[in-house]
């Protein structure tokens, strides 16, 4: 008897059998046999609960470290991939401002529209990297496919996720390019920001129709009303009927569900393209299935064995597999249908064979199918060079960079050996953040210490003869007498500052070269700046002055205009008549001697007396503008000489001064790696 005891009974117990037909009582034998029974037939009722709950939450979320996952069972199936009704499609993306809570309302979506069960959820389900949950933006574009009933019909609704930052724009365009809608998150405490109003400008470049939602109004700084007036003075776009939410309770996410329904339009067909097209608006490398591609099907159908060809880079490959993306993680099937989204593997072995923004058609069809519009090569923008900060570890740096190039096809980089910080390599990005994310995963993954050189842009050399170049160095620049004109990219640079700091800020922007373009008044307290800035004197620390200059309150975006001519000059440091490669610099005329005296400054503090003296010089061709120098480390010769001659005195000194002056011809300055890093951060 002891299983009565770790066993909870029945709150009745089953009648006996003798019960009714005996009037005396039952034996004690008779008893122990039926309760032996009806215990072993609730243990085996408990068991197969527990072993059907078990396979109800392992069919939910698949097995941990697996690629695929199988569907939710609480997630309706009703519209199957392949089969679903174009006209109850809905392809869409979220745009706001960092920190907006873009991914807290996606994570919202999913959970109640039952895509992810509310057991599984995380914060932030669809950013997958560290560094995008730390800063709160999007790098890696994702996308979630969600099942609702609304009205008493089946609808698909397909998030595609965006970057929101403008170093990613072109991938922005792609992503919104596959979408017929999109939906406006704005901080109801902050209002309309820069980075706003970029995205929301793209979005109504796309002709997507756009749902203006303010978020966190449960908070007690909200402040809709006046936001929404801002939406409509800055951006244009009508309120009277925007959504109030608050993704983080859920407050007002069911009415965003049906406004997206409602408003956002079905896919568009075209009756006369019966061939296949897709649209590629990411790719990514997976260290089992190589590169997958995520797609939106234009026209036609996609179905697994089928013989693909991209568009753009020629390549062929045979489909392996096609799926959906189901909370974050795959999810295969047979076919996929004009307005649908999904992703294929087709063992493609790098990312630039899968470009964003190429259209994939069936092989054998290329002379008969026209490329879908918009694509264009990812251009560097930002360059600098990375050097490690051991010597021994420049090739685990080789194998880190080998590595991020399967993922990243923006990311430009060669080898380069460097007389102070010895082997490393020569990178391009296409903006600072793109350069500080990589930097990040290098020390992050891949261990290792990272030295960063001072970052410059891509300028364009029109030289004597009429021939021009492309620089990204001031190494690479020809000798001046070769070179008839430099240009340098400008950007349109718009500043969202608190009335009250507008001064600070119009002078920062001013003593970078900004011309000035206008001033608009969002509410009051809060201006829009509008200047054209040279993109070399954002690059460096324009934003953590602005932030300074305004006490954190200001926000900034910025994108690229024209190249423009300007008086450009080489700076370069001689120290002791070799010069530094690594501290060469491009800037305007005009602020070369601010930039000499900086550096030279900088070194002079920076480097350690020596035997000899030390002469810093910085100049432009061979005009010296700014000099400092360090004196020699002398020895007291005279201290032995307590008295005596003057003669004996003199002659020590000439002595001295013999060698010193033997040693100034042959001797080298040695300068530290940290005398450099400090004028590349300082300057």
């Amino acid at each position: 008897m002891q299983t009565m005891t770790s066993l909870r009974l029945p709150s009745r117990a089953p009648a006996l059998p003798c019960e009714k037909s005996h009037s005396s009582p039952p034996s004690v034998a008779f008893v122990e046999q039926h309760v032996s029974r009806s215990l072993a037939r609730t243990s085996v009722a408990l068991l197969a609960g527990f072993v059907s709950h078990r396979v109800r939450k392992l069919g939910r979320t698949g097995r941990t470290g697996q690629t695929n996952a199988k569907a939710s069972p609480v997630v309706r199936r009703v519209l199957e991939p392949g089969k679903s009704p174009v006209s109850q499609i809905r392809n869409f993306s979220i745009i706001a401002h960092i920190d907006h809570g873009k991914s807290t309302l996606a994570d919202r979506l999913l959970e109640m529209t039952g895509t992810v069960a509310k057991e599984d959820m995380k914060a932030q389900l669809l950013d997958n990297m560290d560094i995008e949950r730390e800063r709160g933006i999007t790098i890696k574009l994702n996308s979630a496919r969600m099942n609702v009933k609304e009205d008493g019909h089946d609808y698909v609704l397909n998030l595609i996720d965006t970057p929101g930052h403008v170093d990613f724009t072109y991938e922005v365009s792609r992503s919104l390019a596959a979408c017929e809608g999109a939906l406006l998150v704005v901080d109801a405490t902050q209002g309309v920001q820069a980075q706003t109003i970029a995205n929301v400008t793209l979005a109504m470049e796309a002709d997507l129709e756009i749902v203006p939602v303010l978020n966190k109004v449960d908070l007690p700084s909200a402040d809709p009303e006046r936001v929404c007036q801002e939406i409509e003075d800055v951006v244009g776009i009508d309120c009277s009927n925007a959504l109030f939410c608050s993704a983080k309770t859920g407050q007002g996410v069911p009415e965003i569900i049906k406004r997206i329904i409602e408003q956002v339009p079905a896919p568009s067909v075209d009756e006369t393209q019966e061939r296949m097209r897709l649209l590629v608006y990411d790719s990514f490398y997976d260290n089992y299935r190589g590169v997958i591609a995520m797609f939106r099907v234009v026209d036609g159908s996609i179905s697994k064995g089928q013989k693909i060809r991209f568009k753009a880079s020629g390549k062929e490959f045979i489909v392996e597999e096609i799926g959906i993306m189901v909370g974050g993680l795959r999810k295969p099937v047979s076919r996929l249908s004009v307005g649908e989204v999904g992703y294929v593997c087709a063992n493609i072995k790098t990312v630039g064979d899968a470009r964003v923004g190429d259209t994939i058609i069936e092989a054998g069809t290329e002379n008969e199918v026209e490329a879908l519009p918009g694509y264009t090569e990812a251009t560097p923008m930002v360059f600098c060079g990375l050097f490690p900060a051991e010597s021994g570890d420049f090739e685990n740096m080789k194998t880190a960079f080998e590595r991020l190039s399967l993922n990243d096809a923006a990311l430009f980089y060669e080898p380069e050996n460097s007389v102070a910080l010895g082997l490393g390599f020569r990178c391009g990005f296409l903006g600072v953040l793109h350069m500080e994310v990589i930097k990040d995963r290098l020390e992050r993954e891949y261990d290792l210490d990272v030295v960063v050189t001072a970052p410059s842009v891509e300028y364009q050399v029109q030289m004597s003869d009429g021939t021009e170049t492309t620089i990204q160095f001031a190494n690479m620049l020809p000798p001046p007498h070769k070179v008839a004109e430099i240009r340098e990219p400008y950007c349109l640079l718009e500043m969202i500052v608190p009335e009250e700091h507008m001064g600070p800020c119009m002078e920062l922007a001013t003593q970078r070269r900004g011309v000035y373009r206008t001033t608009n008044f969002l509410t009051q307290g809060r201006a829009l700046l509008e200047y054209e800035v040279p993109m070399a004197e954002i690059i460096r620390d324009f934003f953590a002055e602005l932030k300074s200059r305004s006490r954190g309150y200001a926000s900034m975006d910025y994108r690229i205009l024209d190249y423009r001519s300007n008086d450009l000059v080489k700076l370069e440091v001689d120290i002791n008549q070799t010069t530094a490669n690594p501290l060469a610099q491009i800037v305007h005329r005009s602020r070369a001697l601010q930039f000499a005296k900086k550096i030279t400054g900088i070194l002079q503090n920076e480097i350690p007396s020596q035997q000899i003296k030390v002469i810093i010089q910085a100049r432009i061709g061979t005009h010296i503008i700014s000099s400092k120098l360090i004196k020699a480390v002398r020895k007291d010769v005279l201290a032995k000489c307590y008295g005596g001659d003057i003669t004996r005195k003199k002659k020590l000194l000439a002595k001295q001064a013999a060698g010193k002056k033997k040693m100034q011809a042959i001797g080298k300055v040695n300068v530290p790696s940290e005398a450099i890093l400090a004028v590349i951060k300082k300057t």
